[in-house]
């Protein structure tokens, strides 16, 4: 190709030439004294380098598109028998494809790339693949789902990615979530309460309470009422990050807009106070719970009978264990163990004694868990009879026994040929 220089003569001023031979390759001397250097010329019309347009390439497909046949093997046939049968061609495909998929046909991605440029799947479709997928392979749905966001057939929205987040969440994988947040906001799709909720739980489970506080910051921000989950989610991370009290906090800012908190949440702020032996907290949560309309079971009365017992107030403890007596509950087992448990931080044997006469009387049996308490209490004692005594009626095969209204009554006990020693 020659181009000839613009002329430095008037009346050609204006006249620019391009001229193209069909010579090979080759090289033009000019002359000296103008001394323009060499020109070049090729054969043919300019290239894409030439020009710096990029040429129009059409890339292959990756994958390789086979119909599925009958060599594969025993399990992708059960897995293939067992699809539905009212599935759609389309998702049968797919779904035979994506369950003898292999490495040498090429990527997940590519597969459905392909099944796209195919088949035109809509939504209907995908969610059908979906379903099969999340009762067939777990991860391999989440797989599919995440990249099924990235097909404008699918038509996501919101609540796509929600499912998403909520399920990277119950499987704790933090980095996986905050990435499919991040390309949600980046596609320019809005987080509503549902999604931040479930960013707050999953931050909450990871123990994560810096992160869990500003998704709650921001779901506040977006201007719709915060419910009994937004809530119930941000007092979990408080209470797993052991600040119960801040969480009893948000319990109070929901009863003012009158929101119920459910009963799990409840259950273990008072459980969060009850371990660590804070008594008003226990009682100010227990008092709330009945407030709010739930019947407290034996479950919660023993969380707060400990509660009292770890604070060194076992007077308050039986009260709480006669409490729940009147209500018409009856004890299990670990609230007898748990007074008896108080009685003995103590030191208090004859209120203890007092307290298995009353059970006595009412027809309460003492189970395994307090006669293991009794037992150990008493060989701390030096009470050797009597411990033997415990042990030996519950070794019989007896699973429980009732107590001797007085330890006069083990002291004249008659020892058993078979006594079992206290391991």
């Amino acid at each position: 190709m020659l181009i000839y220089p613009k002329s430095t003569y008037p009346l050609i001023n204006n006249i620019r030439k391009t001229f193209y031979f069909p010579l090979r390759n080759c090289t033009f001397q000019t002359p000296r004294e103008f001394s323009f250097g060499k020109v070049h010329c090729q054969l043919g019309a300019p290239n894409a380098e030439d020009t710096g347009k990029p040429e129009n390439k059409v890339e292959k497909p990756r994958y390789k598109w086979v119909e599925i046949g009958t060599n594969i093997t025993e399990a992708q046939k059960k897995a293939i028998a067992q699809l539905p049968p009212t599935m759609t061609k389309r998702c049968m495909a797919v779904m035979k494809q994506i369950i003898c998929l292999s490495p040498q046909r090429g990527s997940l991605s590519d597969l459905l790339a392909a099944w796209v440029r195919r088949m035109k799947p809509d939504r209907a479709d995908w969610l059908a693949v979906l379903k099969e997928l999340k009762i067939m392979d777990y991860q391999l749905y989440l797989q599919v789902a995440e990249l099924a966001l990235l097909e404008e057939s699918f038509e996501a929205n919101v609540r796509d990615y929600t499912k998403i987040i909520h399920d990277y969440g119950k499987q704790n994988r933090l980095q996986d979530a905050e990435k499919i947040l991040l390309s949600m906001k980046s596609k320019g799709v809005i987080c509503d309460q549902v999604t931040l909720t479930a960013m707050i739980h999953m931050y909450s489970k990871a123990g994560n309470l810096k992160l869990a506080e500003e998704t709650f910051e921001e779901l506040k921000l977006i201007g719709e009422t915060l419910d009994k989950r937004s809530y119930g989610s941000m007092i979990m991370a408080y209470i797993r990050a052991g600040m119960p009290k801040q969480g009893e906090t948000l319990l109070r800012e929901m009863d003012t807009q009158e929101i119920s908190a459910g009963r799990e949440v409840y259950k273990a702020l008072l459980r969060a106070y009850s371990m660590t032996g804070d008594s008003e907290g226990a009682q100010r949560v227990f008092d709330a719970i009945q407030c709010a309309g739930i019947p407290p079971d034996v479950k919660l009365c023993g969380l707060l009978i400990n509660a009292y017992g770890m604070a060194g107030q076992s007077q308050k403890a039986g009260i709480a264990f006669e409490n729940m007596r009147r209500a018409g509950l009856e004890p299990s087992d670990k609230c007898v163990a748990l007074v008896l448990a108080a009685y003995e931080n103590e030191n208090k044997l004859n209120k203890a004694l007092e307290f298995l006469v009353n059970l006595e009387k009412g027809g309460i049996i003492v189970g395994k868990e307090a006669s293991e308490i009794l037992a150990r209490w008493f060989r701390r004692i030096g009470v050797v009879e009597e411990v033997e005594l415990v042990l030996r009626e519950y070794a019989v095969g007896e699973a429980n026994f009732k107590v001797p209204s007085s330890p006069l009554a083990f002291a004249h006990s008659e020892p058993n040929d078979h006594l079992i020693g206290y391991p």
